[in-house]
């Protein structure tokens, strides 16, 4: 049974939901956008016998803390939130780190941060920072897929993404980033509160508005990259590393992956 609370940790209130023994080994959820916690919810009972796991709602999504302005969602800060979540959840305990999408991204940078707190990191269709901003400048096929975050950095972008009851939104999980069977009118009822509660949009968005990376357009030249002053060995992932990819993903294509390896030395890389 998955049972809910609201936590602090770094200065949030975090909305999570977790399943199993608080002494069996720790396992944090990360979700994506346009989710919540709550998209792990099929997934958290298979954990209960065997593991302490648990899905939050990240700083600006669901019932969690939305605070004001585009800087306080540099990924730093979204990282420094999930770990000290689990430094609440689990004190001094070895994380292991599930992270889709832009939850990918949060759980990069915790290894970043903190390799010595990963035990290990299981990352689901995301994108190390470097092979995706490489992507994004050489690759037209990866530039094309990802046009969509420019118009996320719109100034009217959650308005957009709210209007007619959310209805591009949810355009976004039933067309450009999944079939849509899964989309039970429950489940779609919950989406919908979610994204509705007060400020979740354009926080959201925000996360979207806060990285550095660079977005070409298509066509566009591009003479420098964003990420080249960065130390290579600042984003080394030091521990077990699992990529599990789903290979019908329209908006991460393969290139984004090239050049992993050279980050990751303990990787396996699961297609499906």
């Amino acid at each position: 049974m998955i049972t809910t609370r609201t936590l602090e940790a770094n200065g949030q209130s975090l909305f999570v939901r977790s399943v199993g023994r608080t002494n069996a080994p720790f396992v944090l959820f990360l979700h994506g956008f346009p989710e919540y916690g709550g998209a792990w919810d099929h997934i958290l009972p298979h954990f209960a016998d065997v593991a302490y796991a648990a899905a939050p709602d990240q700083r600006g999504y669901g019932l969690s803390s939305k605070p004001a302005g585009v800087e306080a969602y540099k990924a730093q800060l979204l990282a420094q939130d999930m770990l000290a979540l689990a430094s609440v959840l689990a004190p001094g305990r070895p994380i292991h780190l599930v992270g889709h999408d832009w939850g990918a991204s949060v759980a990069y940078m915790m290894a970043f941060l903190a390799p010595a707190r990963i035990a290990k990191l299981v990352i689901i269709n995301g994108v190390h920072p470097v092979p995706f901003q490489r992507a994004l400048i050489d690759d037209a096929d990866q530039r094309a897929a990802s046009q969509y975050i420019r118009f996320l950095r719109r100034p009217d972008a959650a308005e957009k993404l709210l209007a007619d009851g959310c209805a591009k939104t949810l355009g976004l999980l039933t067309s450009g980033f999944g079939a849509g069977r899964w989309l039970t009118d429950d489940l779609k009822a919950r989406y919908l509160e979610a994204w509705q509660q007060p400020g979740a949009m354009d926080a959201m968005t925000n996360w979207y508005k806060a990285t550095p990376l660079l977005v070409p357009e298509v066509g566009e030249t591009v003479t420098a990259d964003p990420l080249s002053r960065l130390d290579p060995a600042m984003l080394h992932v030091r521990m077990p590393h699992l990529v599990i990819w789903g290979l019908e993903d329209k908006a991460l294509r393969p290139a984004c992956r090239v050049g992993l390896d050279a980050f990751a030395p303990d990787l396996t890389t699961i297609d499906v």
